[in-house]
């Protein structure tokens, strides 16, 4: 991997105050760490770092640092990106942590891992492609870190998968992580649940009575009625 040229500058503005103020002048508040020596407070042109980064989105980059001071150089060395720190609600970078390296001595590093075609259980039986692990952690010398890992899943079936054994490490590269762990895997489609004819039925309200049921109630009053007013006429006719 070749090293990209980044020029920042000694931070001697330190608070949450005198942060914001450099996000306002466009650069970044960063912090370099490693190698033994004490964290350097630095910041960064927040343009051209967004720039290195968008044009090598989704890779892993190896720095070469120029520290500054004023148009003065203090030192250089070799970094790789820490850690981001972004705003939650804009998503904006907020916070840059470098670790200073030795081109010399291996270092552990997570490389992402892109999937190139589309595979046959997706296209041909509407399955779906999942991703178990996006990022491999490997060991290498920073110049033998690959940008990424390619994966092709085209030849993929319903039920086939392609795990940590199966990925194709660049020379120099290896990795430690358990070789029977699934990267991706095709899984068929999801069932659509139809409704059973009990699910379809509707419970019966305790009390609420069917129309038929009204009728014949109704009925049976008008008869009973009837029959009183029957009965009564009889009585009165003895009485008579």
């Amino acid at each position: 991997m070749e090293e990209i040229r980044l020029e920042v500058q000694i931070r001697e503005e330190l608070g949450s105050q005198k942060i914001k103020k450099i996000r306002r002048d466009h650069f970044l508040p960063a912090i370099v760490y490693g190698e033994k020596q004490k964290p350097t407070p630095i910041k960064v042109d927040r343009r051209a770092y967004e720039k290195i980064m968008r044009q090598h989105r989704g890779e892993s980059v190896l720095f070469h640092i120029n520290v500054l001071q004023g148009e003065k150089k203090l030192r250089d060395y070799s970094a790789i990106v820490k850690e981001e720190q972004h705003d939650p609600v804009t998503d904006e970078i907020l916070h840059v942590d470098f670790n200073r390296i030795s081109l010399k001595e291996k270092i552990e590093v997570e490389v992402p891992i892109r999937t190139k075609g589309e595979p046959i259980g997706v296209k041909r039986d509407n399955g779906s492609l999942d991703h178990h692990i996006w990022e491999l952690d490997v060991i290498c010398l920073p110049t033998d870190i690959p940008q990424h890992l390619d994966v092709n899943v085209e030849q993929l079936e319903i039920g086939d998968s392609i795990y940590v054994r199966d990925l194709k490490l660049p020379a120099g590269v290896v990795t430690e992580h358990d070789p029977e762990d699934i990267v991706v895997t095709v899984v068929p489609p999801m069932k659509e649940e139809v409704p059973t004819e009990q699910e379809g039925i509707e419970p019966e309200v305790i009390g609420e009575k069917k129309a038929g049921e009204e009728g014949e109630e109704s009925a049976d009053k008008a008869e009973a009625k009837g029959e009183e007013k029957a009965a009564d006429a009889k009585a009165e006719k003895k009485s008579e």
